[in-house]
């Protein structure tokens, strides 16, 4: 007899070879695990790929997060409990990680404070800190009081630059967020992104990390990449133009290029020897322009 898990799982995705090397890939607010079907293909030729969507986005009840009453609430912290729960229901115990936006700060946050489950990592269009923790819970406010009409109109601007906008691509994920999206959802990792500061803590990732930016990203402009790169050891950063917020929808073959090399150049070689908050050498990839 099958029991279910002591503790709700994200809804989830695999694919690939199941004895290959496990990467997983985290989603964008508002998007649910489809925005990586772009680099699904190529990474699953080597790689046991496990996507997972956000609570209360895609697949992924709101339940997960627990009776929080009518306005559930949750934390990074709490979204990275949530994928490790997922990865040891899996049999997983150490994986490269990729994500993008929110998705990445859960990477991070993992790559941080688990430093022994995360082999690698790469951070697309993500941040130490995502804004000014107002703007997040004014959003978080209207989503709960008004649903997400507002939210989905205003997200072609930050999601794509003027020439992808009305592309069938991009106009499949953002009719995607009136249809996938549960507004308490949405709202609760507005909260996680209010609550996120990891600049302190960017020292103690010792993960041989990637950082992609959009150069036109409005959402985490550069800035936001190069703080990430310059606090992480020997992070690599590719700055990719033409490109906003979810840079790997709108500029696919750079940044499946990019990940594709990075995870080559870092395979698994068992667990980390080194404690948190001494960050131990790994090599440089440079920096890619």
């Amino acid at each position: 007899m099958t029991h279910p898990p002591a503790t709700p799982l994200p809804h989830h995705t695999v694919d690939g070879p199941e004895d290959a090397p496990p990467l997983l890939l985290g989603p964008s607010l508002g998007a649910s695990l489809a925005v990586w079907d772009p680099q699904l293909p190529s990474l699953a030729r080597h790689h046991r790929v496990i996507r997972w969507d956000l609570p209360g986005h895609g697949g992924t009840p709101i339940g997960v997060l627990g009776d929080h009453g009518p306005a559930p609430t949750t934390t990074v912290p709490g979204l990275a409990r949530l994928v490790l729960g997922l990865a040891d229901s899996l049999g997983v115990d150490r994986f490269a990680y990729a994500g993008i936006s929110l998705g990445g700060a859960v990477g991070a946050w993992l790559a941080a404070h688990h430093p022994e489950r995360i082999a690698s990592l790469a951070l697309i269009c993500s941040s130490a800190r995502f804004g000014e923790p107002a703007g997040w819970q004014d959003r978080a406010a209207l989503v709960r009081e008004a649903g997400l009409g507002p939210i989905a109109e205003a997200a072609a601007s930050r999601w794509f630059t003027p020439a992808f906008a009305g592309s069938p691509q991009a106009t499949a994920l953002l009719d995607a967020v009136r249809r996938s999206v549960a507004p308490a959802g949405y709202a609760a990792c507005c909260d996680a992104l209010a609550a996120f500061d990891l600049r302190a803590d960017l020292a103690r990732i010792t993960a041989p990390t990637l950082v992609v930016a959009g150069l036109a990203d409005p959402a985490t402009p550069p800035a936001h990449a190069r703080e990430l790169a310059d606090g992480i050891a020997d992070a690599g950063l590719l700055e990719l133009s033409g490109a906003a917020h979810l840079a790997n929808v709108e500029r696919p073959a750079p940044v499946l290029a990019a990940l594709l090399d990075h995870l080559a150049a870092h395979p698994d070689n068992g667990p980390v020897a080194t404690a948190v908050g001494t960050p131990a050498p790994h090599p440089a990839e440079g920096t890619a322009q």
